[in-house]
């Protein structure tokens, strides 16, 4: 039983990491500033439009990280809740 906790937290501490590590990647991409006096062309909307996927991949990817993480967790205190009873 002690094994099971032990790769629960494991798991927990992992899966938490991931998701701060997508999150972080998903927030450092900048876009270049584009002024309102500028005309946009088709590469920029391109490039505004890639941008707004890659950050939209790394945030779903966070996500699920986050929920793997929660799911150890609960899973790692019900183990221990079942081991007391």
């Amino acid at each position: 039983m002690a094994l099971l906790t032990t790769v629960l937290d494991a798991l927990g501490l992992v899966t938490a990491a991931a998701a701060a590590w997508f999150w972080c990647l998903s927030g450092t991409r900048r876009l270049r500033r584009v002024s309102r006096f500028e005309e946009l062309d088709n590469a920029d909307l391109n490039r505004i439009v890639t941008a707004f996927n890659r950050a939209s991949i790394l945030n779903r990817q966070a996500a699920k990280a986050a929920a793997a993480s929660a799911v150890a967790l609960a899973l790692r205190f019900a183990v221990d809740l079942a081991a007391r009873v």
